[in-house]
Protein backbone atom coordinates (compact mmCIF):
# COMPACT_ATOMS: atom_id res chain seq x y z
CA UNK A 1 0.00 0.00 0.00
CA UNK A 2 1.25 3.31 -0.71
CA UNK A 3 1.35 5.84 1.94
CA UNK A 4 3.26 8.90 0.55
CA UNK A 5 1.72 12.04 1.30
CA UNK A 6 -0.37 13.55 -2.19
CA UNK A 7 1.76 15.64 -4.56
CA UNK A 8 0.80 19.02 -4.01
CA UNK A 9 2.80 20.71 -6.24
CA UNK A 10 0.23 21.12 -9.07
CA UNK A 11 -1.98 22.74 -6.56
CA UNK A 12 1.15 25.21 -5.78
CA UNK A 13 1.09 26.12 -9.82
CA UNK A 14 -2.52 26.62 -9.90
CA UNK A 15 -2.56 28.76 -6.94
CA UNK A 16 0.57 31.13 -8.62
CA UNK A 17 -1.04 31.52 -11.77
CA UNK A 18 -4.50 32.62 -10.30
CA UNK A 19 -2.46 35.15 -8.16
CA UNK A 20 -0.49 36.72 -11.36
CA UNK A 21 -3.85 36.69 -13.18
CA UNK A 22 -5.29 38.87 -10.43
CA UNK A 23 -2.44 41.32 -10.30
CA UNK A 24 -2.60 41.74 -13.84
CA UNK A 25 -5.80 42.31 -14.09
CA UNK A 26 -5.47 44.56 -11.27
CA UNK A 27 -2.48 46.51 -12.49
CA UNK A 28 -4.27 47.03 -15.62
CA UNK A 29 -7.41 48.17 -14.09
CA UNK A 30 -5.55 50.83 -11.95
CA UNK A 31 -3.50 52.05 -15.20
CA UNK A 32 -7.25 52.44 -17.22
CA UNK A 33 -8.07 54.51 -14.04
CA UNK A 34 -5.45 56.59 -14.13
CA UNK A 35 -5.48 57.51 -17.72
CA UNK A 36 -9.06 58.28 -17.43
CA UNK A 37 -8.29 60.30 -14.28
CA UNK A 38 -5.46 61.86 -16.43
CA UNK A 39 -7.67 63.86 -18.72
CA UNK A 40 -10.45 66.38 -18.63
CA UNK A 41 -12.83 68.06 -20.65
CA UNK A 42 -13.79 71.79 -20.72
CA UNK A 43 -16.33 73.51 -22.94
CA UNK A 44 -17.14 77.58 -23.05
CA UNK A 45 -18.95 79.65 -25.00
CA UNK A 46 -18.51 83.30 -26.40
CA UNK A 47 -20.34 85.81 -28.48
CA UNK A 48 -18.83 87.19 -31.32
CA UNK A 49 -19.49 88.67 -34.19
CA UNK A 50 -19.67 86.91 -37.82
CA UNK A 51 -16.47 88.54 -38.87
CA UNK A 52 -14.53 87.59 -35.71
CA UNK A 53 -10.86 86.65 -35.66
CA UNK A 54 -10.00 83.67 -33.64
CA UNK A 55 -6.40 82.73 -32.48
CA UNK A 56 -4.31 79.86 -30.95
CA UNK A 57 -1.21 78.72 -29.70
CA UNK A 58 -1.22 75.87 -28.70
CA UNK A 59 2.13 73.32 -27.65
CA UNK A 60 0.99 70.00 -28.56
CA UNK A 61 -2.40 68.08 -29.18
CA UNK A 62 -4.45 68.26 -32.35
CA UNK A 63 -6.58 71.25 -33.16
CA UNK A 64 -9.96 71.21 -35.09
CA UNK A 65 -11.76 74.00 -36.51
CA UNK A 66 -15.23 73.60 -37.82
CA UNK A 67 -17.24 76.56 -39.40
CA UNK A 68 -21.19 77.28 -38.22
CA UNK A 69 -23.51 79.60 -38.80
CA UNK A 70 -23.93 81.08 -35.11
CA UNK A 71 -22.28 84.56 -33.79
CA UNK A 72 -20.78 81.94 -31.15
CA UNK A 73 -17.43 80.66 -30.66
CA UNK A 74 -17.10 77.32 -29.01
CA UNK A 75 -14.01 76.06 -27.40
CA UNK A 76 -14.05 72.45 -26.22
CA UNK A 77 -10.71 71.26 -24.57
CA UNK A 78 -9.63 68.09 -23.70
CA UNK A 79 -6.72 68.34 -21.01
CA UNK A 80 -4.48 65.42 -20.44
CA UNK A 81 -2.02 65.15 -17.44
CA UNK A 82 0.21 67.44 -16.48
CA UNK A 83 -2.71 69.15 -17.56
CA UNK A 84 -1.72 72.94 -19.35
CA UNK A 85 -3.37 76.04 -18.09
CA UNK A 86 -4.90 78.61 -20.48
CA UNK A 87 -7.02 81.82 -20.31
CA UNK A 88 -8.97 82.44 -23.36
CA UNK A 89 -9.23 87.01 -23.40
CA UNK A 90 -11.56 88.24 -25.73
CA UNK A 91 -11.44 91.58 -27.01
CA UNK A 92 -14.14 93.42 -29.47
CA UNK A 93 -12.96 92.06 -32.68
CA UNK A 94 -10.98 89.18 -30.93
CA UNK A 95 -10.76 86.08 -29.41
CA UNK A 96 -7.41 84.32 -28.77
CA UNK A 97 -5.85 81.49 -26.46
CA UNK A 98 -2.16 80.90 -25.80
CA UNK A 99 -1.46 78.13 -24.11
CA UNK A 100 2.62 78.99 -24.87
CA UNK A 101 2.43 82.04 -22.90
CA UNK A 102 0.29 80.84 -20.14
CA UNK A 103 2.70 78.05 -19.65
CA UNK A 104 5.83 79.34 -19.85
CA UNK A 105 8.74 77.10 -18.21
CA UNK A 106 6.21 74.70 -17.39
CA UNK A 107 6.05 70.97 -18.75
CA UNK A 108 2.41 70.24 -19.77
CA UNK A 109 0.32 67.43 -21.52
CA UNK A 110 -1.50 67.26 -24.96
CA UNK A 111 -4.35 69.35 -25.13
CA UNK A 112 -7.07 68.51 -28.14
CA UNK A 113 -9.06 71.29 -29.31
CA UNK A 114 -12.15 71.29 -31.65
CA UNK A 115 -13.39 74.91 -31.56
CA UNK A 116 -16.83 76.14 -33.88
CA UNK A 117 -16.34 79.97 -35.47
CA UNK A 118 -18.44 82.00 -37.33
CA UNK A 119 -18.55 80.96 -41.25
CA UNK A 120 -16.78 84.20 -41.95
CA UNK A 121 -13.91 84.31 -38.77
CA UNK A 122 -10.34 85.42 -39.42
CA UNK A 123 -8.84 82.12 -38.38
CA UNK A 124 -5.22 82.08 -37.32
CA UNK A 125 -3.83 78.67 -35.36
CA UNK A 126 -0.33 77.49 -34.55
CA UNK A 127 1.14 74.72 -32.43
CA UNK A 128 4.51 73.05 -31.85
CA UNK A 129 3.21 69.57 -32.37
CA UNK A 130 -0.21 68.13 -33.53
CA UNK A 131 -2.41 67.94 -36.50
CA UNK A 132 -4.60 71.37 -37.37
CA UNK A 133 -7.83 70.73 -39.40
CA UNK A 134 -9.86 73.57 -40.42
CA UNK A 135 -13.30 73.42 -42.12
CA UNK A 136 -15.43 75.92 -44.34
CA UNK A 137 -14.24 78.85 -43.41
CA UNK A 138 -14.99 81.78 -46.34
CA UNK A 139 -13.58 84.47 -43.99
CA UNK A 140 -10.77 87.05 -45.06
CA UNK A 141 -7.45 84.59 -43.87
CA UNK A 142 -6.62 81.41 -42.21
CA UNK A 143 -3.52 80.36 -41.59
CA UNK A 144 -2.31 77.11 -39.90
CA UNK A 145 1.33 76.49 -38.99
CA UNK A 146 2.48 73.72 -37.44
CA UNK A 147 6.11 74.43 -36.55
CA UNK A 148 7.61 71.07 -35.94
CA UNK A 149 5.62 67.98 -36.96
CA UNK A 150 1.84 67.43 -38.10
CA UNK A 151 -0.87 67.54 -40.92
CA UNK A 152 -2.35 70.45 -41.90
CA UNK A 153 -5.80 69.58 -43.52
CA UNK A 154 -7.74 72.62 -44.63
CA UNK A 155 -11.11 71.68 -46.60
CA UNK A 156 -14.19 73.80 -47.92
CA UNK A 157 -12.67 77.26 -47.78
CA UNK A 158 -13.37 80.28 -49.49
CA UNK A 159 -10.76 82.49 -47.92
CA UNK A 160 -9.16 85.54 -49.69
CA UNK A 161 -5.33 84.47 -47.95
CA UNK A 162 -4.76 81.04 -46.98
CA UNK A 163 -0.83 80.02 -45.28
CA UNK A 164 -0.34 76.67 -44.49
CA UNK A 165 3.18 75.28 -42.99
CA UNK A 166 4.32 72.44 -41.40
CA UNK A 167 8.05 71.34 -39.81
CA UNK A 168 7.12 67.62 -40.94
CA UNK A 169 3.67 66.49 -41.94
CA UNK A 170 1.55 66.93 -44.97
CA UNK A 171 -0.55 69.81 -46.31
CA UNK A 172 -4.08 69.02 -48.02
CA UNK A 173 -5.85 72.04 -49.64
CA UNK A 174 -9.11 71.76 -50.77
CA UNK A 175 -10.95 74.78 -51.57
CA UNK A 176 -11.74 78.11 -53.87
CA UNK A 177 -9.12 80.64 -54.98
CA UNK A 178 -11.08 84.37 -54.72
CA UNK A 179 -8.23 86.31 -55.95
CA UNK A 180 -5.90 86.42 -53.37
CA UNK A 181 -2.72 84.92 -52.00
CA UNK A 182 -1.98 81.22 -50.99
CA UNK A 183 1.06 79.84 -49.39
CA UNK A 184 2.05 76.48 -48.61
CA UNK A 185 5.33 75.42 -47.15
CA UNK A 186 6.60 72.26 -46.03
CA UNK A 187 10.43 71.18 -44.96
CA UNK A 188 9.12 66.98 -45.50
CA UNK A 189 6.00 66.18 -46.21
CA UNK A 190 3.52 65.70 -49.51
CA UNK A 191 1.56 69.21 -50.25
CA UNK A 192 -1.90 68.30 -52.39
CA UNK A 193 -4.12 71.46 -53.74
CA UNK A 194 -7.41 70.21 -55.07
CA UNK A 195 -8.99 73.52 -56.62
CA UNK A 196 -11.76 73.94 -59.40
CA UNK A 197 -10.76 73.15 -62.70
CA UNK A 198 -11.51 76.78 -63.86
CA UNK A 199 -9.02 78.35 -61.43
CA UNK A 200 -6.50 81.18 -62.88
CA UNK A 201 -3.41 82.20 -60.91
CA UNK A 202 0.35 82.55 -60.97
CA UNK A 203 2.09 79.65 -59.73
CA UNK A 204 5.38 79.90 -58.08
CA UNK A 205 6.38 76.33 -57.27
CA UNK A 206 9.80 74.91 -55.35
CA UNK A 207 10.51 71.40 -55.08
CA UNK A 208 12.92 68.67 -55.60
CA UNK A 209 13.50 67.14 -59.33
CA UNK A 210 10.64 66.40 -60.99
CA UNK A 211 8.06 66.31 -57.67
CA UNK A 212 5.55 68.77 -58.97
CA UNK A 213 2.44 67.32 -60.22
CA UNK A 214 0.14 70.04 -62.44
CA UNK A 215 -2.48 67.76 -63.63
CA UNK A 216 -5.04 69.50 -65.40
CA UNK A 217 -3.37 72.55 -64.51
CA UNK A 218 -0.28 71.90 -66.98
CA UNK A 219 -0.23 75.07 -68.95
CA UNK A 220 2.63 76.58 -71.67
CA UNK A 221 2.53 79.74 -70.09
CA UNK A 222 3.97 78.09 -67.17
CA UNK A 223 8.63 77.61 -67.42
CA UNK A 224 10.44 74.93 -65.74
CA UNK A 225 13.84 75.39 -64.03
CA UNK A 226 16.01 72.37 -63.10
CA UNK A 227 14.66 69.57 -63.98
CA UNK A 228 11.63 70.67 -62.60
CA UNK A 229 12.37 71.88 -59.09
CA UNK A 230 11.09 74.99 -60.01
CA UNK A 231 8.12 76.04 -61.92
CA UNK A 232 6.41 79.86 -62.35
CA UNK A 233 4.36 81.27 -64.53
CA UNK A 234 0.68 82.06 -65.20
CA UNK A 235 -2.46 79.34 -65.04
CA UNK A 236 -5.08 80.27 -67.14
CA UNK A 237 -8.54 78.18 -66.69
CA UNK A 238 -11.16 80.70 -66.63
CA UNK A 239 -12.53 84.17 -66.35
CA UNK A 240 -12.55 84.54 -62.78
CA UNK A 241 -10.28 86.65 -60.12
CA UNK A 242 -6.21 85.98 -60.73
CA UNK A 243 -4.81 84.20 -57.43
CA UNK A 244 -1.62 84.08 -56.55
CA UNK A 245 0.08 80.79 -55.26
CA UNK A 246 3.43 80.38 -53.61
CA UNK A 247 4.33 76.86 -52.88
CA UNK A 248 7.54 75.25 -51.07
CA UNK A 249 8.43 71.40 -50.56
CA UNK A 250 12.11 70.67 -49.33
CA UNK A 251 11.14 66.87 -49.33
CA UNK A 252 7.89 65.64 -50.74
CA UNK A 253 5.82 65.86 -53.14
CA UNK A 254 3.54 68.57 -54.97
CA UNK A 255 0.46 67.83 -56.55
CA UNK A 256 -2.47 69.62 -57.96
CA UNK A 257 -6.11 67.83 -58.57
CA UNK A 258 -9.20 69.86 -60.64
CA UNK A 259 -12.40 68.73 -59.23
Amino acid sequence: MNNRPPDTRYHHIKKARAVLSLFAFTVLFVSFAAEVSAQRTITKKYPASKNVRFEMKNISGSITIEAWERNIIEVAATLYSPAAQFTPEQTEGCVGIDVVRDNRGRAVGDINFRVRVPANSTVNIETKRGNISISNIRGDMVRAHVSTSGDVELLGLRANQVIAESGIGNIVFDGELTGGTYTFKSLSGDISIRIPTNSSFNLVANGVEKSIDLNVFASPDLSFVGDGRKVYGNVNRGDGPRSSMIIFNQRGKISFLGR
